[in-house]
């Protein structure tokens, strides 16, 4: 629904959000598009980010693609749809075991250099690779899948941490196994809240380098996910929600 998408978009920036993720390949390229139509010219303090390194060929294909040659072409669209001369934030979507990464990372050390990126971040990456791309430029961001109940990368979490990095977890709101649905499912009837706010407000709590990006399609969710950010669990709560990772489910 486009009208409602750019209505998300107007009330995200009303409700005082400053960072916006989005990447080439979701639609292929509407997001992007939508974004300058609802918000350009930009408010001053709105961050955008957006990711290359992933091309959308059909229904549930995400082949990866992160050749020099492609970012090029990536980033060139990006900048254009929009309507930007840089990127604020720009993410490797994937890296690409077809390229050598040092192809990629210094495809975008050079971007940067030009000033067409600001930052660099990185997406489902492992320390390793972090340190490795730390060798070409510094990474400001990591975007992997992280959630109450899907802790696979703690460690790179904590790295991030150590390291004066954001971490951005996408698919926050997973909270797929029933163990976990009846625990958040008390909390939340704790305090008059949805499974949803809980887990977000948990990512909040549990580190203070997490930038949360739940997307949503309606109005009406974002402004329930925003209600999260107020949400103060106490000791007790992160107590119990921990205990979640101890079966949380390994997806990839």
């Amino acid at each position: 629904d486009k009208a409602e998408a750019i209505r998300v978009l107007k009330r995200t920036v009303e409700l005082g959000i400053n960072f916006i993720d989005t990447a080439d390949s979701y639609g292929p390229y509407i997001s992007e598009e939508l974004i300058a139509e609802a918000l350009h010219p930009y408010p001053a303090d709105l961050v955008i980010a957006t990711k290359g390194g992933l091309e959308r060929t059909g229904p549930d294909q995400w082949p990866v693609n992160a050749h020099p040659d492609h970012l090029r072409e990536a980033l060139e669209g990006s900048l254009k749809r929009l309507k930007v001369e840089q990127i604020d934030l720009y993410q490797l979507h994937r890296i690409d075991p077809k390229v050598p990464a040092e192809d990629s990372f210094a495809f975008l050390k050079k971007a940067q250099e030009e000033g067409k990126i600001k930052h660099i971040g990185l997406s489902e990456v492992t320390v390793a690779e972090i340190k490795h791309a730390q060798e070409f430029f510094d990474v400001a961001t990591v975007q992997n899948m992280y959630s109450v109940d899907n802790r696979k990368w703690e460690t790179v979490l904590e790295y991030c941490q150590e390291q004066k990095m954001g971490f951005i977890p996408w698919f926050p709101l997973n909270a797929g196994n029933v163990a976990a649905q009846d625990k958040l499912k008390l909390i939340a009837q704790k305090h008059d809240a949805s499974v949803h706010q809980v887990a977000l407000s948990w990512l909040l709590h549990h580190a203070d380098n997490i930038i949360l990006i739940p997307g949503t399609s309606k109005v009406k969710h974002l402004e329930e996910n925003v209600k999260a950010a107020h949400l103060e669990l106490t000791d007790e709560d992160m107590a119990q929600l921990d205990t979640i990772s101890d079966q949380g489910s390994e997806l990839e």
